[in-house]
């Protein structure tokens, strides 16, 4: 018995014909007749009562069907998943970003993605750090590009740098700062903060200059549009990277705001960027190939 026959025996009983079906397997009728009775004999029953012109299948031949039919799917499914192991021709990537590199490095890295290898089916979402890792752990996506430095020293995740992206403060245009011919970092709390989701250290470092023991801002949401929404409509400071906000910026439509006393360690505010994923988890062709095109987009930005 093998997967031939047993494919020989399902078309039979779709056709109901010894001829019709060797014409739909592309064999001819002699050979495909020897096929059925290799298997009735491997079985040591008779699987078709050929005394009906139906060629109904015997109750053994019945339960020989129900097996085949899911043997067959079985192969079917087993070839199709090696082959989106093995070749960029099919299958499904699945991977996150955090909202920074969904601005501008992750759309110009899939855009390049499918238009090499168009019948991979390409998923992303974009969510802070923190829940982008708890997805990584159920192992609904292969991996993330976010921020990094929660996870660089956690043997757990594989880590892999890009370019950091610088942060800024920005505000509406009227805001009641911009009079001012002079800021510190006090005139900064008393207004409401706007941001993504901050690491850990950065919340210490903007803790302690506030004169806190922990800071957490007023306003905190992963989607870029809508925290500029809010900052255009209210007194609002707005925390986020060059690269999503200069244009806007450049255009007037919001204002940037510069600090006179900020600490040489506020460079710690700007997104560390890099791709996250398991250690010790073999990543498919696909996700391999993603994070090549995530790599070689970074750098071609850093050379311009």
């Amino acid at each position: 018995m093998d997967l031939r026959q047993l494919r020989y025996f399902i078309a039979l009983t779709e056709h109901r014909s010894f001829v019709r079906a060797a014409d739909a397997m592309g064999i001819t009728q002699p050979a495909f007749s020897r096929s059925i009775q290799g298997l009735e004999q491997a079985f040591g029953c008779v699987l078709v009562d050929r005394g009906n012109k139906d060629l109904r299948p015997t109750p053994e031949g019945q339960v020989v069907l129900q097996h085949a039919l899911r043997l067959v799917q079985g192969a079917a499914q087993l070839s199709s998943e090696v082959q989106q192991m093995t070749k960029l021709d099919a299958g499904e990537l699945r991977f996150g970003c955090g909202p920074v590199p969904a601005v501008n490095l992750v759309p110009q890295a899939v855009a390049q993605f499918i238009d090499r290898y168009p019948k991979v089916r390409t998923c992303f979402e974009v969510d802070n750090w923190e829940k982008l890792s708890r997805a990584l752990s159920r192992e609904t996506i292969e991996f993330f590009v976010a921020d990094i430095r929660h996870f660089e020293a956690d043997p757990n995740f594989q880590t892999q740098p890009l370019k950091p992206r610088r942060s800024l403060y920005y505000c509406r245009p009227g805001h009641p700062l911009l009079a001012k011919d002079s800021l510190s970092t006090n005139d900064m709390f008393d207004y409401p903060l706007a941001t993504t989701l901050i690491p850990p250290g950065v919340r210490k470092l903007l803790a302690n200059l506030s004169g806190k023991t922990d800071f957490s801002p007023q306003v905190e949401s992963e989607h870029l549009p809508t925290l500029v929404k809010i900052v255009l409509s209210t007194n609002a400071i707005g925390i986020g990277s060059e690269e999503a906000f200069s244009e806007a910026i450049a255009r007037g439509e919001l204002a940037r705001l510069y600090w006179r006393n900020l600490p040489a360690n506020m460079e710690s505010m700007n997104v560390r960027c890099g791709i996250v994923s398991r250690s010790g988890y073999r990543l498919s062709p696909a996700a391999r190939a993603m994070i090549e095109t995530l790599i070689s987009v970074d750098r071609q930005a850093v050379a311009a």
